[in-house]
């Protein structure tokens, strides 16, 4: 049966670049332009795609030379797949053997759909719709089922996948941490290697092209050298958003800045406004404007139209000044933040929201405070997918041993670390969905980029000073120090979550692999006031960016006791559509005291000075 596959195979290799040989041949102006004519037309295809190589080479070589090249771009920056296939039974003779039997076996049984190879029930019949073992969404094109060669060659791809994946899993002799960077290193090394990645192995890709004339091919290479030009991928289209006029809009003014962050405050919307304002730390890796995207989705907007007074600290992206900086100067600010609010608005205390690491911060600033005596100046605490334990924080783990730590030194000669590597590290994790479909749609088919508010956020990166992101990493994610009390300090305390009386709203993400629910739910194991846990359907943005108008997603509450998220799952009760409501019910539930919306609560207005409108100058440094 194995010879039998070969020579099928053979045959089919042969045939499939016969059809690449003439589809190139036959890619001519107009239908029924002479064979030659139709060469020449390709040739100059080549010729222009040729010509766009030989002018970005001469423009690298002229950034090089003015010092304008840098380099550690992340496009330079590419890891081996060597000790990954190194700790892999591949070269076992038994595994080689149950591999080529196994291919044998798939192969005989995909060509017999299509009338092929000793199995088919018909010489040269096909079925109509061949029933394929397996599925996957990369290959949900009717072009992969339409020619046995493609066919083959996904479904071994396919094949081939769930067993190399499975052998990292069955790895034995490694420590848990080793075990899961092997896994998941397999896992992205897999995708990579995905025939739709690349154009001879992609029919959609070659369908495109024949259609097109080779016009795709010439826009998705200017593609991918814009790309490496900016040493970053593009997911949207460019110029399509703009802070300010289509995003970031909600109405405000920047009332208080530092050289770490602004502090905006935002236009109410309605005659009173709860008496406790609400003030927002968004996730210093990111712009805080994912709370912000549009009128549609902006839960800031929202809280502002539900009567909620909101501040919201912009981080500014780091750069040479900021090499110094640390946990404390965070933790500090925040402090600080805090502060300036009390004293704008007359008021004793504040709500507060930290959003994913700025709610890791947060819980350290709470317990700060605790420590000072001073805990009540923040009347409650809201968490969106935050971690304080690490111990199971999920794939991101992977990329905090020793050795990766000390690269991240190394990236960083300025003192900061370039925003774009925190964004390949987060397109690593979701590669599929953030990776190689752009490859596919945007550099194999020339396939324009879409408008859409959520990827411009997510590629709009933020620098980090190198030395506060090492030590998160080295103390939190890969020491997990901060639920050890007193084992860290800051602001010349030390730091024990144990003494945060402070109320506490908890959300996670039903499928978030950034902060896992199981991780978050850890939060409340060192809580010593009262705290409601919600977990919200979806993942780490979708889960808390969900409006209540766009009725997606669920929630889930149970007040009864749980001491693990199983136990809290277990005895849940669903809720529809998004959890925004019963957020803002559980504030108004600690004090339903309301205000006039005059004076400061109003930025700008008579009398008051403010420095310049949202969404402000910090967000829009690079």
């Amino acid at each position: 049966m194995a010879t039998d596959a070969t020579d099928l195979m053979a045959r089919l290799f042969k045939d499939h670049a016969s059809q690449v040989t003439g589809l190139f041949g036959g890619l001519v102006p107009k239908e029924g332009t002479p064979e030659a004519e139709g060469a020449v037309h390709w040739a100059e295809i080549a010729t222009r795609m040729h010509s766009i190589w030989t002018d970005f080479q001469v423009e690298q070589i002229g950034k090089a030379k003015d010092g304008q090249a840098h380099w550690s771009d992340p496009l330079k920056w590419i890891a081996t797949a060597e000790s990954v296939v190194r700790q892999l039974p591949l070269s076992d003779p038994e595994v080689q053997q149950r591999l080529w039997n196994d291919a044998a076996g798939l192969i005989n049984g995909v060509l017999a759909q299509y009338g092929l190879g000793p199995d088919a029930r018909e010489e040269g019949v096909a079925e109509a719709d061949p029933a394929l073992p397996r599925s996957d969404g990369r290959f949900a094109d009717a072009e992969w089922r339409r020619q046995p060669f493609f066919a083959v060659l996904h479904q071994l791809y396919l094949m081939l996948a769930e067993q190399v994946v499975g052998m990292a899993e069955q790895t034995e002799g490694l420590e848990p941490a080793r075990k899961a960077q092997l896994v998941f290193a397999t896992r992205a090394i897999v995708d990579g290697l995905s025939p739709a990645n690349f154009p001879m192995t992609n029919p959609v890709a070659l369908e495109a092209a024949r259609r097109s004339q080779g016009e795709t091919l010439i826009r998705g290479f200017e593609n991918l050298l814009d790309d490496m030009r900016k040493g970053q991928l593009t997911h949207v289209r460019p110029g399509a958003f703009v802070l300010g006029e289509n995003i970031a809009v909600t109405p405000g003014k920047v009332v208080f800045e530092t050289p770490l962050y602004q502090l905006i405050q935002y236009t109410p919307t309605t005659d009173k406004v709860l008496k406790t304002p609400l003030l927002i730390f968004p996730p210093w890796i990111n712009r805080f404007y994912i709370l912000d995207l549009n009128a549609k989705k902006s839960f800031v907007r929202w809280a502002v139209e539900q009567g909620v007074t909101v501040f919201m600290v912009s981080w500014k992206s780091a750069d040479a000044t900021m090499a110094d900086l640390t946990w404390d100067d965070y933790i500090a600010a925040q402090i600080e933040a805090v502060d300036m609010v009390r004293d704008r608005l007359g008021v004793p205390s504040v709500h507060t929201i930290g959003y994913c690491v700025a709610g890791t911060t947060l819980a350290a600033m709470l317990a700060v405070l605790a420590r000072k005596g001073e805990g009540d100046k923040v009347a409650s605490a809201t968490f969106f997918t935050a971690q304080v334990d690490f111990e199971d924080a999920g794939d991101l783990k992977t990329f905090v041993d020793d050795q990766q730590i000390e690269t991240i030194g190394k990236l960083s000669p300025e003192g900061y670390l370039d925003g774009r590597y925190l964004a390949a590290t987060f397109n690593i994790l979701r590669g599929n969905d953030l990776i190689w479909s752009t490859v596919e749609k945007n550099y194999l088919m020339g396939e324009q980029y879409p408008a859409f508010d959520l990827l411009h956020w997510n590629g709009d990166v933020t620098n980090l000073p190198a030395k506060w992101h090492r030590s998160y990493l080295r103390d939190l994610y890969r020491d997990n120090r901060l639920v050890v009390a007193d084992s860290l300090h800051a602001c010349g305390v030390p730091i024990d979550l144990h003494r945060i009386a402070t109320p506490a709203y908890i959300q996670a993400g039903r499928e978030d692999h950034i902060a896992p629910p199981d991780s978050v739910w850890k939060l409340t194991h060192y809580l010593a006031g009262p705290w409601t846990f919600v977990l919200a359907g979806s993942g780490h943005i979708a889960g808390v960016v969900n409006p209540p108008s766009a009725n997606k997603y669920q929630y889930w509450t149970n007040p009864a006791t749980a001491d693990t998220l199983e136990d809290f799952v277990d005895g849940a009760e669903a809720h529809q559509g998004s959890w925004w409501p019963h957020w803002v019910g559980w504030l108004r539930g600690l004090d339903e005291t309301e205000v006039p919306a005059r004076g400061k609560r109003r930025p700008g207005g008579r009398g008051d000075k403010v420095i310049e409108d949202a969404p402000g100058r910090y967000v829009m440094t690079r």
